[in-house]
């Protein structure tokens, strides 16, 4: 009994740390899917080495957690961006960012802050290249997020209605002739899209304002955020949050600090990490307390690279986006990544005979407790979806 309560805690705690940075990587998402053309995505996180190099530039200095990422990742494979781009983007952003490396400095001294992010863009670009060395018929192409319509002259107008306005005014396959009154009779006349255009004449030719324009846009992008990104990443998500907080009920720190630093101890610490929630933020502290347990500051720096880019989420939506073959590659580069840069970073420092526990402070603060369960009660509330049409 017990446990289970200990259990029920940990997820309530989990899920208030990683729902205010999910909800945040929803609304980038949703906006970035709203306002940013996929022709510019496909064009800068395409194929080729510098695309990956660019989304690890592009996704380090972001403040999104492990789940914070999924929806943001998500909505770059789907506009254009490649598979080694999007694995690119995945590491290097839960990685580092710009909060976790405030942190790190307050936390753990200036050689964290520095080596931490450096670390986090090389595991990303060295991952993004592991992962393009598969062949493309072994990739798993991306998931249309939006339905094709039928074949239509005027498919493409039906899908943007604030086009409709200006509509009237341009010549289209419906009918050849710039008059309005012209249109009005062609109206009536049978045509491919008679009904649409019936509509167009009655709505007044005038442009709509930048306001408007931004508001709705910014509205389409909200909403697709909290409806189809949501639906999309939910049960992921819950199988994560439970992993992790059955980790963090039946497994305690003693039993790592038990072995030790070194090379099994960094493998142990990647066997544990891969299922596990936490985000670059709240594993500094927890990274503090086992270098001041005993751990080698390398064994934390590879909690710290593996643990925010892995969980079972992130692993999930990774395999049904993009396929296993980039799900393995992906794996294997966060793991080599972590080990080969933490063993250079104990190497560096027993050489240097450089200490890092005289460079560690003990102040940092997350966010309020009640605010993450205010986020994750609202992120429940948009996964029913009885209850998200009552305010959607």
């Amino acid at each position: 009994m017990e446990q289970l309560t200990s259990f029920i805690k940990n997820f309530i705690d989990l899920s208030a740390e990683a729902s205010p940075w999910l909800l945040l990587g929803l609304l980038i998402a949703g906006l970035m899917k709203a306002w940013v053309p996929s022709k510019i995505l496909s064009k800068h996180l395409g194929k080729g080495k510098s695309a990956i190099v660019k989304a690890a530039l592009i996704g380090a200095p972001l403040p999104l957690c492990s789940c914070g990422v999924i929806p943001v990742a998500t909505e770059l494979r789907r506009s254009g961006a490649s598979a080694p781009a999007t694995a690119s983007f995945l590491v290097a952003t839960p990685e580092t960012g710009i909060d976790s490396v405030s942190v790190s400095y307050a936390l753990l001294g200036p050689i964290f802050a520095i080596y931490r992010p450096f670390a986090a863009i090389m595991s990303a670009i060295i991952t993004g290249l592991l992962v393009s060395g598969i062949k493309e018929e072994d990739i798993k192409a991306p998931i249309t997020a939006v339905k094709k319509s039928n074949s239509t002259c005027c498919a493409s107008k039906q899908a943007t209605p604030a086009s409709l306005i200006t509509e009237a005014k341009i010549s289209s396959c419906c009918s050849s002739k710039p008059a309005i009154d012209e249109i009005k009779v062609a109206a009536k006349e049978s045509s491919c899209c008679s009904a649409n255009t019936a509509t167009m004449v009655k709505v007044p030719s005038i442009p709509s304002s930048v306001f408007t324009d931004f508001f709705e846009k910014t509205k389409t992008g909200v909403r697709y955020a909290a409806t189809t990104l949501i639906d999309d990443i939910i049960i992921w998500l819950a199988i994560g949050l439970i992993f992790a907080a059955i980790i963090r009920t039946f497994l305690p720190a003693e039993f790592l600090l038990s072995y030790g630093s070194g090379l099994p101890a960094m493998l142990l610490m990647i066997v544990i990490s891969i299922p596990m929630y936490i985000c670059a933020t709240a594993s500094t502290p927890i990274a503090a307390g086992f270098i001041m347990a005993g751990l080698s500051p390398g064994t934390a720096l590879v909690f710290m690279m593996a643990g925010p880019a892995t969980n079972i989420s992130t692993l999930g939506v990774i395999r049904n986006e993009m396929g296993s073959a980039v799900l393995v590659r992906y794996l294997l580069g966060v793991a080599v990544c972590a080990i080969g840069f933490a063993s250079l970073l104990d190497f560096a420092l027993n050489y240097y005979a450089i200490n890092i526990g005289e460079q560690m402070q003990h102040s940092h603060e997350l966010l309020p407790h009640w605010f993450g369960l205010t986020c994750a009660a609202l992120i429940a509330l948009l996964a029913i979806k009885p209850l998200r049409k009552l305010v959607l």
